[in-house]
């Protein structure tokens, strides 16, 4: 959220004040959680280097066992096939991030939209930012669903009227009948 946009909507300097400092406080909160998952992340892969270095150290030893050779083998393919379901879950988790983060703002309900999007024809590039195939699935949802989106043009039309005049509504005195009555 940028200073200069609610200036431009005729807010007050201290009510933007406030404004940036709690979006100021929920950034941090974002920024705390990416750094945890970036240092679980870079965890994850130091686990996988030192479980490949030990692998190959049992292979040079195995060598001459057969029967060692077999097993080597056995966990040498159930650590490649769990390092390949490991870094497919890194790459949705990449993915559904980078499209949450596109939408957020453009919908009423992110993770519905997001859920209804071909996530195989959508491209990331080398820092987990959408290349392509995005836009166009956006487009034609947008034309078959127009409700799950936040109409672009937020500019309502703003209702004025007269103030009604102060009095009866019959058109004579305000005063009250039954008081008048004591007069």
């Amino acid at each position: 959220m940028k200073r200069e946009f609610l200036e431009s909507l005729g807010l007050e300097k201290d009510v933007i004040e406030k404004i940036m400092a709690e979006h100021g406080k929920s950034i941090e909160a974002h920024k705390t959680k990416v750094d945890e998952l970036k240092a679980s992340l870079d965890d994850m892969k130091k686990q996988l280097e030192q479980r490949d270095h030990d692998l190959k150290q049992l292979r040079k030893q195995a060598e001459g066992h057969e029967e060692l050779q077999t097993k080597l083998a056995e966990l040498e393919k159930r650590y490649k096939d769990e390092k390949a379901a490991y870094e497919a879950k890194i790459k949705e988790t990449q993915l559904n991030s980078a499209i949450k983060l596109a939408i957020n703002g453009k919908v009423h309900d992110a993770d519905l939209v997001a859920s209804l999007l071909d996530k195989n024809a959508i491209e990331l590039d080398e820092n987990s930012n959408i290349k392509k195939g995005l836009e166009e699935q956006l487009k034609t949802l947008q034309e078959t669903k127009s409700f799950l989106f936040v109409p672009e043009n937020s500019n309502q039309p703003k209702i004025t009227g007269i103030k009604p005049a102060e009095g009866s509504p019959t058109g004579g005195e305000s005063e009250d009948p039954f008081l008048a009555g004591f007069n």
